[in-house]
């Protein structure tokens, strides 16, 4: 009578009771003083002449974000304010929205043109066109 073999491994019953146990374990950044913090979460895109950016920064107005190129490098950052308008006899009960400063950096592959780069905010949307830099031909010299 044949049979199949089968490799039995004791330990990847372990792996699996491990994953289960740590999932969703580190899945939660770190707060800061009770807040949670607020991530800028991107999308990025590319065709020959340009790359595309669009990130979510929700709740914050235009005049306060700044966007910063230098060379491949791009760099987004924001202040969220906290809304000071309380009623009279209001108190706060519960506290989830961010209030702070966010960052976000990247490094694309080929050069920016920052000159001819393009910003955009619309209903929490950071729409970004960063056209790409021609690469510059490397030259050889000739050796005297």
């Amino acid at each position: 009578m044949a049979g199949n073999i089968t490799r039995y491994d004791p330990l990847s019953m372990m792996d699996t009771d491990l994953d289960d146990w740590f999932k969703g374990f580190f899945l939660r950044p770190i707060s800061l003083q009770g807040q949670p913090s607020l991530q800028i979460k991107m999308d990025v895109s590319e065709n020959d002449k340009a790359y595309k950016v669009r990130a979510e920064i929700p709740g914050v107005k235009k005049e306060d974000i700044a966007v910063n190129i230098d060379e491949k490098q791009v760099a987004i950052s924001a202040e969220v304010k906290e809304e000071k308008e309380k009623k009279d006899g209001e108190k706060v009960v519960h506290k989830e929205r961010y209030y702070g400063n966010v960052f976000r950096s990247f490094t694309l592959p080929q050069d920016v043109d920052e000159k001819a780069a393009q910003a955009h905010y619309e209903d929490g949307v950071l729409e970004l066109t960063l056209p790409k830099r021609p690469a510059s031909k490397a030259k050889q010299l000739t050796i005297s």
